[in-house]
């Protein structure tokens, strides 16, 4: 059975109730008044998206590689833009 919330019109008491789709509304657990409405609530609490444990780890690992490899490429290009005096196609004045 799914988790309803309820408010209740009367006393304005807002409580959740075990209750079948079509079943009735329960009473007011505080005023015991039959007034009461079923209100819109949330499904479920933040579901995580992404990886957890074991496989987080993995994947965090070769995200570092990719990037060290491409830090990597990076300073290889600088250094051969310094052995040729700069990139090609600029003039230095």
């Amino acid at each position: 059975m799914p988790l309803y919330d309820f408010q209740c019109d009367t006393c304005g008491e807002v409580f959740e109730e075990l209750t079948g789709a079509e079943a009735p509304a329960p009473p007011c657990p505080v005023c015991g008044s039959v007034e009461v409405r079923r209100k819109l609530g949330s499904f479920a609490g933040p579901f995580t998206v992404g990886l957890r444990g074991a496989e987080a780890r993995r994947s965090n690992a070769v995200r570092h590689a990719r990037e060290e490899q491409r830090r990597e490429g990076f300073a290889r290009q600088r250094e051969e833009r310094r052995q040729n005096g700069g990139a090609p196609g600029s003039s230095r004045a």
